[in-house]
Formats: C-alpha cells, sequence, structure tokens
C-alpha cells in the first residue's frame, strides 16, 4: 500500500469513528437520566432507529427495532409492528448494512474494544462461515418465534432475546440502572448474572475478534445484511480490478469486497474502497442489477 493510499485509509476511518461517536452521543443524548437513574418515556420512544440501542438505556430517545418486534409481533392490533418491519424494509432497501458501520452504538463500542492491543483471534475460514449462520438462529429463534408463540395477558410477546441474550441492553440499561437504583441493587438474582456473563464473554471477543457480536450473534444485522444485494446504496467493483487481493486484506469483516462486493457481511465501512490501487471499487445510490447475478462466499 502506498503512503498515500495508507494516509487516506487513515483518515477515512477516523472519519468514520467520529460520526459513529457523534451518532451514539445524538441516540443516546439525554444524559441527565443517567445520573437519575431513569428511563425517557416521552414521545420520541415511539420511533425506532435501524440500529441496535436498547430501549431501557437511561439516555435513549427512541426504542430499539429488535426489542419492538418481540414485543408485538403476535397480534394484528398493535400497528406500530407494521411500522417497524417497513422501517426495516425501507432502511434495508435504501443503505444495507450501512447503519451497522456507521450509526449504531453497539458497534461502535465494539470497534473501541477491538483497538484494545491485544494479540487478535483468527478463525478457520471453514468454522468461522458456519458461527456467522448463529445470528439468524438467534434472529428466527429469540426475535421471532418465541415472542410469536409465547405472550402475556395483554398480547405482548414474549422478550426472550432482550431478556436472556442481548448484551447491548446489558451494558447501555442493565448496569447503569442498577448502579443509580437501590431498589433494582436488592432484585439481581441468576438472570442478571447471567447477562453480565454473556457481556463479559462479548467484550472478550470483541477485543479478540472485530465486531464479534455483528459477526455471529445481531439479529438486527442478519436482517439488513438481506438486503445488500438489492439495496440502492451498494458496492461496485469494475473491471478496472487487477484481483490484487488488497480489499480482501484491509476488510475486517472478512469477506472479498471484489468477488462479492455486497456480501450480507459487508458493513458499508468503504476501507476496501481506501485501498484499493486502481479504484475499482465504488459506492453507488442506484438499483443494483448485477446484486442478483452475485454468489455468496
Amino acid at each position: 500500500m502506498t503512503k498515500n493510499k495508507k494516509s487516506k485509509l487513515k483518515k477515512h476511518q477516523l472519519k468514520r469513528l467520529r460520526i459513529e461517536a457523534l451518532g451514539a452521543l445524538i441516540i443516546n443524548g439525554n444524559l441527565k437520566n443517567f445520573l437519575d437513574g431513569k428511563i425517557y418515556q416521552g414521545p420520541l420512544k415511539m420511533a425506532c432507529l435501524p440500529v441496535l440501542n436498547c430501549y431501557s438505556c437511561p439516555g435513549a430517545f427512541t426504542s430499539c427495532p429488535i426489542g419492538s418486534l418481540q414485543a408485538i409481533s403476535n397480534d394484528n392490533k398493535f400497528h406500530i409492528s407494521y411500522y417497524v418491519v417497513g422501517l426495516l424494509f425501507l432502511s434495508g432497501i435504501l443503505l444495507g448494512r450501512w447503519f451497522c458501520g456507521w450509526l449504531c452504538p453497539f458497534g461502535f463500542i465494539q470497534e473501541l474494544l477491538h483497538k484494545i492491543p491485544f494479540k487478535k483471534l483468527k478463525i478457520n475460514a471453514k468454522r468461522d462461515k458456519y458461527f456467522r449462520q448463529l445470528k439468524f438462529v438467534f434472529l428466527f429463534v429469540f426475535v421471532l418465534f418465541i415472542p410469536i408463540f409465547i405472550a402475556d395477558q395483554f398480547g405482548i410477546g414474549y422478550p426472550a432475546f432482550c431478556k436472556f441474550i442481548c448484551p447491548a441492553g446489558t451494558l447501555e440499561a442493565g448496569i447503569p440502572l442498577i448502579l443509580r437504583n437501590p431498589a433494582l441493587q436488592k432484585s439481581i438474582g441468576f438472570l442478571f448474572n447471567w447477562k453480565v456473563l454473556l457481556l463479559t464473554l462479548t467484550i472478550i471477543g470483541s477485543i479478540l475478534i472485530f465486531r464479534f457480536f455483528c459477526k455471529y450473534t445481531c439479529p438486527l444485522g442478519a436482517i439488513l445484511g438481506l438486503f445488500n444485494k438489492i439495496s440502492i446504496y451498494h458496492l461496485e467493483c469494475s473491471d478496472a480490478c487487477i484481483d490484487c487481493g488488497a480489499c480482501s486484506k484491509i476488510c475486517k469483516m472478512n469477506i472479498s469486497p471484489n468477488e462479492v462486493p455486497n456480501s450480507i457481511e459487508c458493513i458499508r465501512c468503504g476501507d476496501c474502497v481506501q485501498v484499493c490501487p486502481v479504484n475499482a471499487l465504488e459506492f453507488k445510490f442506484e438499483l443494483n442489477k448485477k446484486g442478483q447475478n452475485e454468489s455468496e462466499s
């Protein structure tokens, strides 16, 4: 990689981190609630953003689409369910997993953790491919299946993923609320300890593997990733490609952008575009006609 390309890449990565940090601050901008140990319940809570950010986070102005899907997935009278599904479809069709790479607060936290100087872990490509399918298991079992068939007396779906799995909820909501609420501290039991254990494993995983949770667990990433091939904002590789492998080497999501430009694993970070020596890779806003012919790696 030339000195100019290295400089360009570093500026691009810094820009993306700044945007992620700003997004996390805006989405969780009710900072006073962190001190009060309260949850914002104003009118903005009716809205969702296509990022993983816990509803119960003291600073959160909006709701998490995954939490909303679980709560209202089994009753037609809760019309907001159609709104959440529509939001995810619209977001996916427009930008695919761009939200994962540029706006997700928990994705940003994972990237900061990965910067901790520690020997990184490399997983065998074949095993890695199978492990990545786990996020679809979490999506179908904990976000869709269980909430549809198990509900409370009010018809609210059982939030299995949020209650038993989600480390973002533990970090952003569970721990901050317990620290500021003596009453909640007395109610700590097995479930909270279990969630803290999962959070600890996620933190260790994120230090060792870039965006560990995004790769193997996140149901929202699974949903948005399905739209990568058809999204209006997409990556294209021109015939100028010399198959040098520079894009594959720089990709922290471990995909080959020149071979599968719109893999479901791509978070649209843009690092590959910055390092391409012949400028063969480019993000475009147009209907992705090539996407239908791409095969998954």
